[in-house]
Parts: C-alpha cells; structure tokens; sequence
C-alpha cells in the first residue's frame, strides 16, 4: 500500500500544482487558454483524488473481508 499512496500522492500533487499555477497566471494576464487548463488540471486532481479514495477504502474492505473468511 505505500507504493499506491507515493503513486498517488505524486499524481495529485502533479496536477494540483500545475492547476494553481495556472490559476495564478489567469488572474494575472486574464488569458483563457490559461483558465480551460487550470480547470482541466483542477477536474483530473479532483479524479484522482476521488479514485484513490475510492480505492483505498474498497481495498481495505476487502482485506477486512478476505482475513474474516480465511485467517
């Protein structure tokens, strides 16, 4: 599980980081393309975030489950 949690963590914070970072330019030069790609990379944080989440309380579940039926 510490592999997934690094892999995960990296993966969101690699899209968090852009997306402020293209926030910011947003607000300072008002461009759009600038606004679509923050917003993109806001939505593929925001999945990734929710996936691992998802992942990792279903994953627990099932080794909970898995120690009940075979210990």
């Amino acid at each position: 599980m510490t592999i997934f949690y690094w892999l995960m963590g990296v993966l969101i914070v690699g899209t968090f980081v852009p997306s402020v970072f293209y926030l910011m330019l947003y607000a300072v030069t008002g461009e759009h393309a600038c606004q679509r790609r923050a917003k993109a990379l806001w939505n593929v944080s925001r999945v990734l975030t929710l996936f691992g989440i998802n992942l990792l309380i279903w994953g627990h579940v099932v080794v909970g489950l898995w120690r009940i039926w075979f210990p």
